[in-house]
């Protein structure tokens, strides 16, 4: 697919009940299901989860169909320190570059707003997310937490990303 065929744009409330679609058809892959009550609750208020606190979200669109997200969120401003949540994409489109444009659109959203570091948690299933992560020079710490909060139990790993300007002057 040409990148004219998708659109990126800001989520709108309007969009929720289309991205837990785009969301519960990939948890659906693995076995899982949406709670809205507690893991997924931020997707009932996407504006006010996301923008409502300094972060950004946005949606790929394909024919006025949803098929990708991905939002960003300030964990300590004055750290510098953010997370990249929901980065999700329809299977129909994995591994034609829409996740680079997803993953390029966060990382740009991130350095703009002035981060030097991102630490995010993925699911130790995701297996193929993980590989995407470390070619965006995101590494896995090791760090492996056990949640709760949905209706099965799973376990998620911590990457972390520097800015590249910021590992330099480390050096």
């Amino acid at each position: 697919m040409k990148p004219s065929e998708c659109r990126l744009r800001p989520v709108t409330n309007d969009d929720a009940d289309h991205v837990i679609q785009l969301i519960d058809n990939v948890y659906r892959e693995y076995g899982e299901t949406m709670h809205l009550e507690q893991a997924d609750r931020d997707l009932q208020d996407l504006q006010g989860a996301y923008m409502g606190r300094g972060g950004s979200f946005v949606v790929l669109e394909q024919d006025h169909e949803i098929v990708g997200c991905h939002a960003t969120l300030p964990v300590d401003p004055a750290a510098k320190l953010g997370t990249l949540r929901r980065l999700y994409l329809a299977p129909k489109l994995r591994g034609q570059g829409w996740g680079d444009v997803l993953m390029n659109w966060a990382l740009d959203w991130a350095l703009q707003a002035g981060w030097d570091r991102i630490e995010f948690w993925s699911d130790t299933r995701f297996t193929r997310a993980h590989q995407f992560f470390r070619r965006f020079q995101f590494v896995k710490t090791g760090v492996i937490r056990e949640m709760q909060d949905s209706y099965e139990p799973y376990s998620e790993y911590q990457y972390i990303w520097s800015r590249p300007d910021k590992e330099k002057q480390r050096q």
